[in-house]
């Protein structure tokens, strides 16, 4: 049962993508990783994702070879599952083609600390160099840039965002593209003021503890 909702949050997350603005047609991709047994739950290839359908989403092993599904996975499945093997702590993975988080890919610019809330991602989101999706290359690429961060910029072409479930993933797309929005606002008027690294520090900290937390009894 829980496979079966993984395949409902895809849906529901890839169509609040597009109505998000975090991309357009069927560009993009997400996935979710159940560790227990190692499958990964992705969104197919080419699938609008106002069309799309609970039994359209694949599920693969951690070697990319499906166990479930009978549509073709994302072109960039590679890159989810280099960073499923990279670090433990990820559940799911979001990729936009956000419209500001991309000019800065396109641009070259990591996005530094201009708003507090780059501390969705870390203390910036990197960049990393560019390889044509959908190849070994980039997934070698963003599973040697990604470190610690929530969130890596995709040169000329996206960005990929990352958490300890769906929610959380999506929440980090989302946020960093505000960041990236004021960042390029900025940047047109003038010369953001970027926060020094030790209250971004003091940020991180407090992120910990930000948010709802189940009361015991």
């Amino acid at each position: 049962m829980e496979l079966e909702d993984d395949r409902d949050a895809i849906v529901r997350f890839g169509l609040k993508m597009v109505k998000s603005g975090l991309t357009t047609g069927t560009g993009g991709n997400l996935s979710i990783i159940d560790r227990n047994s190692g499958t990964v739950a992705v969104s197919p290839s080419g699938i609008e994702y106002a069309a799309l359908k609970p039994r359209d989403i694949v599920f693969t092993d951690m070697q990319g070879n499906i166990v479930k599904g009978d549509t073709k996975p994302s072109s960039e499945l590679g890159f989810h599952l280099s960073l499923y093997n990279r670090r433990k702590d990820i559940q799911a993975v979001v990729h936009t083609h956000s419209p500001y988080a991309v000019t800065m890919a396109c641009l070259g610019w990591e996005i530094p600390a201009v708003h507090y809330l780059v501390g969705f991602a870390g203390r910036k989101v990197p960049l990393a160099p560019y390889a044509t999706f959908g190849t070994p290359k980039l997934a070698e690429i963003v599973a040697e840039y990604i470190e610690d961060y929530n969130a890596l910029l995709l040169a000329n072409h996206g960005l990929v965002a990352v958490g300890n479930s769906m929610d959380t993933a999506f929440a980090v797309a989302e946020e960093i593209e505000f960041v990236a929005r004021i960042y390029y606002q900025a940047k047109n008027i003038g010369t953001p003021v970027i926060l020094p690294d030790e209250e971004m520090d003091t940020v991180l900290e407090k992120f910990k503890t930000y948010g709802q937390k189940k009361m015991e009894g």
